[in-house]
């Protein structure tokens, strides 16, 4: 058993052939409240996975279930995030495509990934597998699905900038065709990003002034 990734939430570790997902204690954290919170945001990961799986979206199959554990299936692939640079036109085109469906089917089963990155999208036989689902919630707004997508397009401009435009097409694309809810969640979009220019211009001005 070694570590793969140790985050702030989680250590994951290749367990041969399964990936175990262990979520850490918080030292600053009364003991009871921080099993609690633990336990209930295993609970929680656990079964966005199953249902997102459910409903089409291709995930690790989750194993086993303990109180701060998660056993899931290994997904032998490359991240995106590493890959997208070296694959040609047509095939990221495809692969984001498909991203952007997946992106839609959790929407509209009102599911929030909450950390939508090229980090957390394996690829595989040019299927793409989401992962990583601790930031993952339901819920019905269109301001969080919204968020969902800004986070992944700041994300795609500052690690893939030179097909930035190519890939987030692409995951429009995929997004409509799927989701019949696409249109005003994109205005939503519109919406949280004019929200964030006015920000850093006032972030701006005031730094001018001082």
């Amino acid at each position: 058993m070694h570590i793969i990734k140790r985050g702030a939430e989680a250590v994951i570790y290749d367990v041969g052939d399964a990936v175990l997902k262990y979520r850490v204690k918080k030292g600053y954290r009364i003991r009871e409240i921080d099993e609690s919170q633990r336990r209930r945001r295993t609970k929680r990961e656990a079964r966005i996975m199953t249902e997102a799986r459910r409903i089409g979206v291709l995930v690790p199959r989750i194993i086993e279930v303990k109180e701060f554990e998660i056993l899931m299936e290994k997904i032998e692939g490359k991240r995106l995030r590493d890959v997208a640079e070296e694959l040609d036109e047509k095939t990221l085109r495809e692969v984001c495509t498909k991203i952007g469906e997946s992106i839609a089917k959790l929407h509209a089963h009102n599911l929030i990934h909450g950390d939508l990155t090229t980090s957390n999208f394996i690829l595989r036989d040019k299927e793409v597998y989401f992962i990583d689902f601790g930031l993952a919630f339901r819920s019905k707004r269109e301001e969080d699905k919204a968020y969902d997508l800004y986070v992944l397009k700041q994300a795609l401009k500052a690690t893939h900038f030179s097909r930035f435009e190519l890939m987030w097409r692409a995951i429009l694309d995929g997004y409509r065709r799927i989701y019949s809810e696409a249109k005003s969640i994109l205005k939503r979009l519109e919406e949280i990003e004019k929200r964030g220019r006015y920000k850093e211009r006032r972030k701006d001005a005031a730094a001018k002034v001082r």
